[in-house]
């Protein structure tokens, strides 16, 4: 049974989670926060591009509760450097490479052990490659339409591609920025849902808020456009160091995530997932999005649930049995096992 907690559910949606400023080697970003429950277990979720921490607020909040099997995560989201409320980077350094240097910094610096790593679109990539290069940091991966390369050609990739060539993005944008937030806000909830009206009316006007907000911010179209244009490089990236030959190397526990109805990343590319991953779960989501975890958090979080539950009893039983305690008869004729 999924909750029924959802974006389309009466009444106010849960407020978005306390944040802080961490300071890491690459600078500093704006880390939100779940409180950490008895027994929960680490987890990092990883935004899209133009996104922040604020996508993962519902999803986080379904899975800071146990149900089942499946443990309780406390999850940490971060907004990457230049977007949200995280600075632009201290080096000026967009790529890919640099993402994933923010999340290692940030698992190190705020986890003891490997986390579940959670990441959508972008921060799909960045998970991917993060979990093929630095395995040690990551004990599940989750990707949510994962921006993985697909040369297939489709509408709104192919106007990322435009937007991101130089000169004409800068270009674009600024044209761009001449439509009311409120009406630039609705375009982008219509290419990222199935359905819009799935989006509560408070997230919508958090989503205008925040539009009007990073429209004052001197570096937040740089940060996009070139945000941009790293993962468009990815894209065309050849051979050995290309972001599928890192999935096949990813040798954690995977699950993936489609909605069938995502005009941005291929759905098709389940199918690639299914076959490059080592041990991955694929699934195909009905009439959802871009954004499932925006717009359906309740069956993402069913799924999420059921995963980590199969990997949890998977570790369980790869795990060595502890040798026997050697015992020594105690006063009352039982065997006690030796202390000291």
């Amino acid at each position: 049974m999924t909750d029924q907690i959802s974006a389309a559910a009466p009444g106010n949606p849960i407020a978005r989670w306390p944040g802080e400023t961490v300071q890491l080697g690459i600078g500093q970003i704006f880390v939100r926060a779940t409180p950490v429950a008895a027994d929960s277990e680490p987890a990092v979720f990883v935004h899209g591009l133009g996104g922040s921490a604020t996508n993962w607020t519902d999803l986080m909040g379904l899975l800071s509760q146990p149900r089942g099997d499946a443990p309780a995560l406390a999850g940490e989201a971060l907004d990457l450097p230049g977007f949200g409320y995280s600075p632009p980077p201290a080096d000026d350094d967009y790529s890919l490479h640099a993402r994933v240097q923010a999340v290692v910094q940030l698992i190190e610096a705020r986890h003891r052990g490997p986390v579940h790593l959670i990441g959508n679109s972008l921060g799909g990539a960045i998970s991917t490659r993060l979990a093929a290069r630095r395995p040690d940091l990551v004990r599940t991966l989750t990707l949510i339409s994962p921006a993985l390369p697909d040369l297939r050609p489709r509408l709104l990739p192919m106007r990322l591609a435009l937007v991101s060539t130089p000169g004409l993005g800068a270009r674009l944008l600024r044209r761009l920025q001449l439509i009311p937030a409120e009406r630039r806000t609705d375009m982008t909830i219509h290419d990222l849902f199935a359905d819009p009206r799935l989006l509560h009316p408070v997230r919508r006007a958090e989503a205008v808020a925040e539009v009007t907000r990073r429209d004052g911010l001197p570096y937040a179209g740089d940060a996009l456009l070139r945000s941009g244009r790293a993962l468009v490089a990815e894209y065309t990236r050849p051979g050995g160091s290309s972001l599928w030959r890192d999935a096949a190397r990813v040798t954690a526990p995977t699950l993936v995530i489609h909605g069938s109805h995502d005009r941005l990343v291929n759905p098709a590319t389940a199918g690639k997932a299914a076959r490059t991953f080592l041990a991955a779960r694929v699934v195909v989501l009905p009439r959802i999005g871009h954004v499932a975890m925006m717009e359906r958090p309740d069956l993402v979080a069913a799924e999420l649930r059921e995963f980590l539950a199969a990997a949890a009893r998977d570790e369980a039983v790869a795990r060595p049995a502890a040798p026997a305690t050697p015992a020594v008869a105690g006063s009352s004729g039982q065997l006690d096992p030796i202390t000291g």
